[in-house]
């Protein structure tokens, strides 16, 4: 499949491996430098058509599938590469990889995708740094502020498996986060209560809970206790926006260095012991392949701050 020339129509044929991506996802990776809102406005005007007939941006390929792709000005190369620092953070940060996944070990403050005045996140890093590899996809997301464990999937056949596995509650992920507060005398807690994404006025969003939200479900468990401070793990059995900072909100104990659902109070006194950003880490992902039978098992230890900022409360 050739790339498209930016002064013609273009017909590309699509073939079996872009089979299943949405039409947006597909148009982003064609057009690259193109903001997504121009894609948006080029396929509901009709420029762009899918076997002579207009679709809407959620479209899912099929293989065959002709997609009309109408002439549109592109950024200068070389506003569209990412600098050189980001490209060897991602580098650095490669956990795992074989024919068909790649593991990273997120950098806290790195978006997993750009958007909103961030033109590189991840995925758009990954793709540069690796432009022979047409099918690089993010598996599943992870908040900007949060490090840890991020499965890119490297083929089509390979994400349809991981995004099965996701939908059948098949692939384990656990969290560790630094909390405020206590429970009492216990030592486990499992929040299920139901989660809605709501936009504020200037255009923020932010996550609470609502009776006519998505059913949302974590279990929580005490790994080392501290002084009203507490070591926690989640394990996420619903995948939705911020669960993990809401339900432990909502619990009473919220994640420390959360400037979004934390207590402000709490935030400036951790300061003084080095936590100046939000301490949740994704800590593990595992599942069992459906192929081969072999558990895959990813661990990504806790960067330096955070390491830190344990010590001093160890002592």
């Amino acid at each position: 499949m050739s790339e498209p020339a930016g002064k013609k129509v273009v017909l590309m044929t699509i073939e079996p491996d872009y089979a299943g991506q949405r039409l947006d996802n597909f148009l982003m990776r064609i057009l690259k430098g193109v903001p997504k809102s121009k894609i948006y406005k080029i396929v509901r005007k009709g420029e762009v058509r899918v076997n002579k007939g207009r679709v809407a941006v959620n479209y899912r390929l099929n293989s065959g599938d002709i997609v009309r792709i109408p002439p549109v000005r592109q950024s200068q190369p070389d506003q569209n590469q990412p600098h050189n620092g980001l490209k060897k953070s991602l580098k650095d940060a490669i956990l795992f990889e074989n024919n068909e996944i790649i593991v990273l070990n997120k950098p806290s403050g790195m978006a997993v995708h750009g958007g909103s005045g961030i033109s590189f996140g991840v995925i758009e890093t990954l793709r540069a740094m690796r432009p022979e590899e047409k099918s690089l996809e993010l598996v599943h997301r992870l908040d900007r502020e949060t490090s840890g464990c991020l499965l890119i999937s490297k083929k089509r056949s390979a994400l349809k498996k991981l995004h099965d596995l996701i939908r059948e509650d098949g692939i384990e992920k656990k969290y560790q986060a630094l909390v405020q507060g206590s429970w009492g005398k216990k030592t486990s807690l499992k929040i299920d209560v139901p989660l809605r994404k709501n936009t504020l006025r200037g255009g923020e969003r932010i996550v609470r809970v609502d009776p006519d939200g998505k059913p949302s479900l974590t279990y929580f468990s005490i790994l080392e206790k501290f002084q009203d401070v507490m070591l926690v793990e989640a394990l996420l059995k619903t995948g939705r926006t911020h669960q993990i900072r809401v339900h432990l909100q909502y619990a009473g104990t919220p994640i420390l260095g959360d400037f979004k659902y934390g207590n402000e109070q709490a935030n400036r006194k951790m300061k003084s012991v080095g936590l100046y950003r939000l301490f949740l880490h994704a800590a593990s992902l595992a599942y069992t392949d459906p192929e081969s039978g072999k558990l895959m098992l990813f661990k990504a230890p806790m960067d330096s701050e955070l390491e830190e900022v344990l010590s001093v409360l160890r002592q």
